[in-house]
């Protein structure tokens, strides 16, 4: 169960993560609005910088979960 849940809080730390990065890119840059971020929620181009770092947290906290499998002692 926490090999799950670390791969989910992964993966969903990586999408979290990359759409606010393009997102910041993208209107730090362009000038333009691209992903899906924008969709949902309008927010300023530095608080994007605030999801890219919740995405990087996600990805520590299910790497974290998933790292160290318990070991049994031999009997």
């Amino acid at each position: 169960m926490r090999t799950t849940i670390g791969y989910t809080l992964e993966s969903i730390g990586y999408v979290v993560g990359a759409q606010g990065l393009v997102s910041f890119t993208s209107q730090t840059f362009f000038g333009t609005e691209w992903g899906w971020l924008h969709k949902v929620v309008d927010l300023p181009s530095p608080a994007y910088l605030g999801i890219v770092v919740l995405g990087l947290a996600l990805i520590v906290g299910g790497v974290r979960t998933r790292r160290a499998p318990e070991r049994q002692q031999p009997a």
